[in-house]
């Protein structure tokens, strides 16, 4: 990889003067419309991982029922999916560095077919946790993956609006799984909709091994650099470290938006993860079809949600740059994500709360999807940008840092997964997101600190970033 240790760091960088920005030859390899294709792929394979990890959230009292258990005992395999992708994640995305992106797709989708086809066939709840931890493994690398592959072929100023559009198709999972899931299980089963994913990754396997390059711009790959260097040709297979890129977590503007994007990710499972559990119980609906119908508003507030957050994302870094005579800051980025972290998301959390615990009847319901969709449409506002943020400052390590990124806000998340049901059986619906509203708001100010130190805290940290600062 380039280092850029040899660059002083400043409060601000020259757009023109950063390395990877005058390598242009390596953005154009590929037509515009052939990035549209390659985009539209990773954000299916993103999208079939999230659809897989959402999936149980509004069929767990049919699993519970069916292997005679509760719903706190099948709530721990959600648990187990986040903590195995937080692992997997770094462990494909460090031979990703090292073989390509291509590679890591062809060789991980056959372990999720497998194991989606042992989650369809299972009978016991040990195999259940099995095969979904298997599941999650052979998909836990396609987020950091889609978002390398994208700081792979769009520029800084394209690569906001191709971001929104990978999280766009993302957030879809947690809004459209448990519908579907749903309207499977109460139709057919709750098997039949991880078989039917299982398909869906064969599918995936056949599209990424006839469509999609390798998009690592050339000779940086590890593979590459070994043959470089030691001009030895034939290396198949070499044992990696799969925790290195936690090294980079070091850098602490990665670590901020990591833990404030983490507690922002918090309140959408406090929301929508005992929603079968709270609204659903709470107004009375038992049709499980309806029951996953409940999640819809919240998709469609991703759906409004991320191309708003990608043109202000884009927007922030153009107009802060025209305002500094043309140098760029990355941390302007993370000026998009105001609204959505400061008010939007903490209000509407703690708003929802209060609705499902003191509004009864119709009022509720309807109240409730409202907040949905607004809290769905701040969730993009706060997510989007400081994903783009940490592809931005470490371009030549994104895959690693996508990862690392991804595996720490992961196990922080499902830390508090496991306590969900707990709290509300404890302090009820309001406090219990009352306290969540509380995280997101100390996620705003995370948020900006890294705004306003950022340029100094990079400047410190021993980790290269790609204006040049370390």
């Amino acid at each position: 990889m380039a280092s850029y240790r040899d660059s002083p760091p400043s409060e601000t960088t020259p757009l023109i003067s950063r390395p990877f920005e005058r390598k242009d030859a390596n953005y154009e390899r590929f037509s515009f419309w052939r990035k549209q294709a390659i985009l539209l792929t990773v954000c299916g394979c993103c999208l079939l991982n999230l659809f897989t990890a959402c999936s149980f959230s509004s069929t767990i009292p049919q699993i519970a029922n069916e292997f005679n258990t509760t719903g706190g005992v099948v709530n721990i395999s959600v648990g187990l999916f986040l903590f195995t992708t937080a692992a997997g994640s770094l462990f494909w995305a460090r031979y990703s560095a090292y073989y390509g992106r291509q590679p890591i797709y062809v060789v991980s989708l056959p372990l999720y077919i497998f194991a989606s086809l042992g989650v369809a066939s299972c009978r016991t709840v040990p195999e259940l946790m099995v095969y979904r931890t298997l599941q999650a493994f052979g998909s836990a690398g396609f987020q950091s993956l889609g978002a390398a592959v994208i700081a792979d072929i769009f520029k800084l100023e394209e690569r906001g609006r191709a971001m929104a559009i990978y999280g766009c198709f993302a957030l879809l999972g947690p809004a459209l799984a448990p519908f579907i899931g749903g309207l499977m299980s109460e139709q057919i089963s709750w098997r039949f909709m991880q078989a039917f994913l299982g398909l869906i990754g064969l599918m995936a396997l056949v599209i990424i091994i006839t469509c999609l390059p390798e998009t690592m711009h050339p000779g940086t790959r590890g593979m590459d650099k070994v043959d470089v260097e030691t001009e030895k040709k034939g290396h198949l297979i070499v044992l990696l470290n799969p925790f290195s890129p936690l090294a980079l977590m070091k850098s602490p503007v990665l670590s901020l938006t990591t833990i404030a994007s983490g507690v922002v990710v918090i309140t959408q499972y406090v929301i929508l993860l005992p929603l079968a559990y709270t609204i659903a119980q709470r107004y009375g609906i038992e049709n499980k079809a309806l029951v996953g119908a409940l999640f819809l508003p919240y998709g469609l507030g991703n759906i409004i949600g991320m191309p708003i957050s990608g043109w202000l994302s884009d927007s922030a870094v153009k107009s802060w740059r025209i305002m500094r005579g043309g140098k760029w800051v990355p941390e302007d980025r993370l000026r998009a994500t105001w609204h959505g972290s400061l008010y939007i998301v903490p209000l509407a959390t703690m708003a929802l709360g209060l609705v499902i615990q003191f509004v009864d009847g119709m009022w509720g319901i309807w109240m409730s999807m409202v907040l949905l969709l607004v809290h769905g449409i701040g969730m993009c506002l706060v997510i989007s940008p400081c994903s783009t943020y940490n592809v931005d400052a470490m371009q030549d390590r994104s895959a690693e840092a996508v990862a690392a990124k991804n595996a720490t806000r992961t196990a922080l998340v499902s830390t508090f997964v496991f306590a969900i049901f707990p709290a509300i059986e404890l302090m009820g619906v309001a406090w219990t997101n009352i306290v969540a509203a509380i995280f997101a708001w100390i996620g705003f100010g995370l948020i900006q600190i890294c705004i306003r130190y950022g340029a100094p805290m990079r400047a410190w940290s021993s980790v290269p970033h790609t204006d040049g600062t370390h």
